[in-house]
């Protein structure tokens, strides 16, 4: 590969924050090596700092030394370089020692979300869970729009079964993103997942209404994150209509004729299985009942 296929690569990388960690250590070690950085401008401290990340997910510290050297020489007191720093650390030392570095670190600047953000992800490694709750939440009302730290907290409360803390972190979420139907869907999931079967199927509903069009609706096959959805759907109404008394623990509304809810689900999921070359509808009926 010719030097300037692998900048175009590396620079595409950059542009959709991709990490793609060998790739980008593959070529950029060619291009660090070849002395092109310099040719770079001022993008060649975002290729060095794309680097660096990648060499340590690859375990090659001694490039990432190399690259994070060049930037610590140019920005000797950049809190980005701190972080990156912080990071390499990471790879190597124990998570006491890490700590300490960003503890250090902010006390000097407790303004840099991104220290904070490093400093609790050591604390969740470390298995302090009630410490780093405490901290995602200090850190959230002084930075409410940090969507990835929503993302974690809810994260950590699924997975400690908390799922109504996990879907009030996933309600501030969706007030930050309203048009993202991830969102939507991952505080379906999780309402189904604490066994708000109404909820969840509210809002398995809204994924469909965002990311289906309605000439696909009526034309085409689903796709994507509706597929996902329609599966969700259909377990929620199959559920709801075996058990017509069950509770929504918020209290939300079952919907009228849930019956045509869960036909119109089973048509879409077959749908979305019945065109060539796609595989797994012989299992994908049987789930259905139409073996």
């Amino acid at each position: 590969m010719s030097l300037a296929t692998a900048l175009s690569t590396l620079a595409n990388y950059r542009s959709h924050n991709s990490r793609a960690s060998q790739d980008v250590f593959d070529k950029g070690s060619v291009v660090l090596k070849s002395g092109a950085t310099k040719k770079l401008g001022d993008a060649s401290w975002d290729f060095l700092e794309q680097l660096a990340l990648a060499s340590i997910d690859v375990g090659r510290l001694d490039v990432a030394d190399e690259c994070i050297h060049l930037l610590v020489t140019k920005f000797p007191e950049s809190p980005r370089v701190d972080v990156l720093s912080g990071i390499r650390m990471e790879a190597s030392e124990t998570p006491d020692v890490a700590l300490a570095y960003y503890d250090q670190l902010i006390e000097v600047d407790p303004s840099s979300g991104a220290l904070w953000k490093r400093r609790i992800a050591v604390l969740r490694r470390m298995g302090k869970i009630e410490k780093t709750v405490e901290e995602l939440n200090q850190f959230l009302d002084t930075f409410y729009n940090d969507v990835e730290g929503w993302l974690e907290l809810a994260d950590i409360h699924a997975t400690c079964y908390q799922y109504t803390a996990s879907l009030q972190a996933l309600s501030h979420l969706l007030l930050l993103n309203p048009q993202n139907p991830f969102y939507f869907l991952k505080f379906a999931e999780t309402a189904y997942t604490s066994g708000d079967l109404p909820l969840a199927l509210k809002m398995f509903l809204v994924v469909v209404d965002m990311s289906e069009r309605e000439d696909e609706l009526v034309k085409g096959p689903p796709r994507g994150i509706a597929i996902r959805a329609w599966f969700g759907i259909k377990q929620c109404s199959r559920r709801l209509l075996a058990n017509p008394n069950h509770q929504s623990a918020s209290h939300t509304a079952t919907p009228k004729h849930l019956n045509l809810i869960e036909e119109l689900s089973t048509e879409r999921i077959l749908a979305a299985y019945s065109g060539k070359g796609v595989l797994g509808l012989p299992a994908v009926r049987q789930w259905l009942g139409r073996v």
